[in-house]
């Protein structure tokens, strides 16, 4: 087969594998859950291993172990969680309605300082960039959760995750051991090259990054509860989960939370509490926390990843999320892997190069 043929084959595989994800994101949610679980916990399990364990007796002790974590961890949040968004569900329009009269005296400012009809038009302006973002925001949304598919998928991911997570672990080595039987022998220590760059990339980006929005979580929870914040621990947890997004997990609590401490606190000082946390936050993840925890390793660009998830989420929903960060690492490495191959050839040096 000559190379011609051999980008076809490839280009018409990825596209087979593209419409399969669109087709059937729903059915694949569990499956690719379960996939990313098994390679967090996969060093867990080699490090049992390596102690004298059989590798179905260290998965077996892995996922009853993982499991029991999540369960305990639910049923001890789950509950206040669950009451805080509820609580501020029913109470959101009552917050709107107190930020807008909080904000009125500020635009009558504005309006009054500036020249005439200013106002207005910044106003109309942003509206018409906000109406815009907020409906696609809206139908990305709907793609995630929409058509009825969001119980069946929490159902699906709570019962077929784990079952799916025990034998990916169990057999992992073994599936390793297939893919690189695949490999086209002329190429293959090529791509196993790249895989292990790929997974040096995921492996600093995923679990460094899941232990950062694990701690940042706690971190705002228990510092805006501690400051007397309503539904501080919803908005600290949603932090947290969302820091997963570069900057935007930050600026979201911020927004949301500097906007409740305008209607809850009278004076000052308790939104400056708010924000002092948020504050201190920031100077934990990025002076301890990303260097210890994610470090230099990952080589993804935080507006790379923004554009996988948004990108990923908006073509294939909540699949296309979980998977949005290994295909921007895969690309990410193949880009790089091909540009060093042009800088070395004849195309970049004008003959003088490898020519290949």
């Amino acid at each position: 087969m000559n190379p011609a043929r051999h980008f076809w084959f490839w280009l018409a595989a990825l596209a087979v594998f593209l419409l399969a994800l669109y087709e059937l994101g729903a059915v694949l949610t569990p499956f690719v859950a379960g996939m990313a679980v098994a390679y967090l916990l996969d060093p867990v399990v080699e490090r049992l291993e390596r102690k004298g364990l059989s590798r179905t007796w260290a998965t077996t002790l892995v996922t009853l172990g993982f499991g029991l974590l999540v369960l305990a961890v639910l049923l001890v949040v789950a509950p206040v969680l669950v009451g805080q968004i509820a609580g501020f569900a029913r109470r959101l329009p009552q917050y709107v309605d107190a930020l807008r009269a909080r904000a009125l005296p500020l635009v009558d400012l504005a309006r009054d300082a500036l020249p005439p009809g200013t106002v207005d038009k910044l106003q109309s302006a942003a509206m018409d960039y906000l109406a815009p973002a907020a409906n696609w925001l809206a139908q990305v949304v709907l793609r995630v959760i929409g058509g009825g598919v969001m119980l069946a998928s929490l159902l699906s991911l709570a019962v077929i995750t784990p079952v799916i997570a025990f034998y990916m672990l169990r057999d992992w080595p073994r599936i390793v051991a297939r893919v690189d039987s695949w490999l086209p022998r002329r190429h293959a220590e090529t791509v196993r090259e790249q895989i292990r760059l790929v997974d040096r990339t995921l492996s600093g980006f995923l679990r460094g990054q899941a232990m950062v929005c694990l701690t940042l979580g706690c971190f705002y929870g228990l510092g805006l509860s501690l400051v007397g914040l309503d539904f501080g621990l919803f908005v600290g947890m949603l932090t947290g989960f969302v820091s997963f997004v570069p900057y935007f997990g930050m600026a979201l609590g911020l927004i949301v939370g500097v906007s409740l401490a305008l209607v809850q606190f009278a004076a000052w000082h308790g939104v400056a509490l708010v924000v002092a946390v948020f504050a201190a936050g920031q100077l934990l993840e990025g002076n301890f926390l990303t260097p210890r925890l994610v470090g230099d390793r990952v080589g993804l660009h935080p507006a790379w990843i923004i554009f996988a998830l948004l990108a990923g989420g908006a073509l294939f929903g909540f699949v296309g999320i979980l998977l949005a960060v290994p295909a921007a690492a895969v690309i990410g490495v193949g880009v790089r892997f091909a540009l060093q191959r042009y800088l070395a050839s004849s195309y970049y040096l004008g003959g003088g190069g490898e020519g290949r």
